[in-house]
């Protein structure tokens, strides 16, 4: 009696939960380019300087500026991504004009330092004093003043200019802009410098510091984006894409159900049963690690959904061949659930390998893909082996199950031992 009502308990308490809690979690689910229209560009970045040097740093502080025009077009959400060591991934949602993407985003990161021009406003500097390629490549560096507060050093490649505009600006501001936007409040310049170096003080913290220093090291060497792979989707495309999968997709998981509980009866509706509880933990971990969810992740998805029924289907099996060999419930149960246990997992571990090896040596789409299909994988091992093992071993002992029609063997096929 314990046993049922525990199995009882358990089943309605998740019933309840997957019920409640599904439409929410749905609506939160982030969907990709390709099921709700946008734009996808690669991008591959190379110093516009010949002979000089990518760095890691630059690459991010591109990547970062790229982010930023994005937002600065109106679009929602962009996603910017670097890849291996000069490589840019860019997703936009609800493009509207992609030749306008395309000429603002594969423009380099453009570097000024500007003073107040005649005629500006309060708090606006037009009148560009120094460029990006004015700087010493990467010798913007972090330092502590005297009172152990963070600033910037940077030297300048042309001594007689540089002291001309410290000697013209003395007490007054020079601001820092990274494209049309401004970085922090504009440094006051304190004196005139000959050498051709200088410290920026001001309230920075270290992090605030450092990031205005790889900025500067940024527009040192500004990189040229060039265009490698890129694709469009229109936003009814994709909402279509998207409710032809969600149909496509229910249509197979009610036949995939209904075979289930045709062939395997109770037990089958046991599979079927952790087979939603399946569903429904994955579409969880959407949510909770935020991932996007694109066709090559539906694709993952309905793979990992195969490989469960055919889990369900092999333990079954064993089940039922154990039942015609002449064993008892619990015993063909038990036997039937330790063979199938052996294969699955061989299975699952060699899937698991394979996609570990798309998701370290692929990019973009493969990843996704792999990553998706890898968590499929551990969790059909928690709810269609050991749940679903569970839930059938607590019915058979409690009594619910004891004949062998229940699991669809017939008395004529068992062999007496």
């Amino acid at each position: 009696m314990k046993r049922l009502l525990s199995f009882i308990i358990t089943v309605l308490v998740l019933t309840g939960v997957m019920v409640f809690t599904t439409p929410g979690l749905l609506d939160k689910v982030r969907l990709g380019l390709d099921l709700k229209g946008g734009f996808e560009i690669l991008y591959q970045a190379t110093p516009m300087e010949a002979g000089a040097e990518l760095s890691r740093a630059s690459l991010q502080k591109t990547a970062e500026s790229l982010e930023k025009r994005a937002n600065a077009l109106g679009t929602s959400e962009p996603e910017v991504t670097t890849e291996g060591t000069d490589r840019i991934r860019l997703k936009i949602a609800g493009v509207t004009d992609e030749a306008e993407v395309r000429k603002k985003m594969k423009e380099p990161a453009v570097l000024t330092f500007r003073s107040a021009a005649p005629g500006d406003a309060a708090g606006t500097y037009s009148k560009i004093e120094l460029v990006g390629s004015d700087f010493v490549e990467g010798a913007a560096e972090v330092q502590r003043d005297n009172l152990n507060r963070p600033e910037i050093s940077i030297k300048i490649k042309d001594k007689d200019k540089f002291a001309e505009i410290t000697k013209r600006l003395l007490g007054k501001e020079m601001a820092i802009y990274l494209d049309d936007q401004m970085l922090g409040n504009p440094p006051v310049v304190q004196a005139v410098l000959t050498d051709g170096k200088a410290s920026i003080s001001g309230n920075y913290t270290i992090d605030g510091a450092r990031e205005l220093a790889d900025t500067i090291n940024l527009g040192a060497l500004p990189l040229k984006l060039t265009e490698k792979y890129s694709q469009s989707v229109g936003a009814t495309l994709g909402k279509q894409s998207l409710d032809q999968t969600v149909k496509a997709g229910l249509v197979g998981s009610i036949i995939i159900l209904i075979f289930m509980i045709g062939m395997y009866r109770l037990p089958g509706a046991l599979a079927s049963f952790a087979l939603i509880l399946h569903t429904w933990l994955l579409i969880a971990v959407f949510v909770v690690a935020d991932f996007t969810l694109t066709l090559p992740g539906i694709a993952a998805f309905i793979l990992g959904i195969g490989m469960a029924v055919d889990a369900n289907i092999i333990t079954n099996e064993r089940i039922r061949e154990e039942m015609r060999n002449g064993k008892s419930i619990l015993s063909s149960v038990k036997a039937g659930n330790k063979t199938s246990f052996r294969t699955v997992m061989d299975a699952n571990v060699t899937t698991i390998i394979v996609a570990a090896v798309m998701f370290a040596f692929g990019t973009g789409a493969v990843k996704g893909f792999a990553l998706i299909l890898i968590v499929e994988i551990v969790l059909s091992i928690v709810t269609n082996l050991y749940f679903a093992h569970w839930l059938l071993t607590v019915l058979v002992k409690a009594g619910v199950l004891k004949k062998p029609k229940q699991f669809g063997v017939k008395e004529s096929d068992i062999r007496a031992l």
